[in-house]
């Protein structure tokens, strides 16, 4: 039996994602995850074959997570799902340590076989994710933005920013609103994730 662990932040997909696994007769739903945050722990009590990791934006850090699960159960395969694949989110997840890709837009019978390429310790990486990781990356952010939101990425307050790069700090406060403006984002660190999701940084 190939064992599952499921962290999917959505109910409804959630729930059809463990029924679509667990209607198969060689693949066991382990336990499931609202969310991923709690991914490394339940992966260390259940060491399952494989796990399916939400890369919703709204996740803290997913990112971070594949390297949790990745040192927390070093013998279970990531197999990354997002909405939509960029060149910045491809290259992360790979670099973090996920096996596979797969949009949650993909037929739910190519889910259980990537599944089993998984468990069979193959790589799988579906057409869209294989076509952003060779277009380049673009992006409406100006160099010097890049250039703060990498900074912010690292935690530094707004005076170390304009300290290092020998800004005052309003302007460093006005390129993080443009930042903000441009990618949509709520806050500093969502505004890091979705510019590293679509490229930018």
């Amino acid at each position: 039996m190939i064992r599952v662990v499921v962290g999917e932040s959505m109910g409804l997909l959630r729930s059809a994602l463990c029924a679509a696994l667990a209607g198969e007769d060689d693949i066991e739903v382990v336990a499931e995850v609202t969310g991923i945050g709690g991914l490394p722990g339940v992966l260390r009590r259940h060491r399952p074959d494989v796990a399916l990791v939400d890369l919703a934006s709204d996740a803290p850090d997913p990112i971070k997570v594949i390297i949790e699960i990745a040192e927390a159960a070093p013998t279970t395969a990531v197999l990354a799902l997002s909405a939509r694949w960029s060149p910045g989110l491809v290259e992360e997840a790979l670099t973090a340590g996920a096996r596979g890709l797969v949009g949650k837009n993909e037929p739910l019978h190519e889910l259980v076989r990537a599944v089993r390429s998984l468990a069979a310790g193959e790589r799988v990486i579906d057409a869209a994710a294989a076509a952003m990781a060779l277009r380049p990356s673009a992006g409406p952010l100006t160099r010097r933005e890049v250039e703060v939101l990498r900074m912010a990425a690292e935690g530094l307050p707004l005076k170390e920013i304009a300290r290092r790069l020998f800004l005052a700090h309003g302007t460093v406060r006005n390129h993080l609103s443009a930042i903000m403006r441009k990618t949509g984002a709520r806050n500093r660190m969502e505004a890091v994730w979705l510019a590293r999701r679509d490229g930018w940084i």
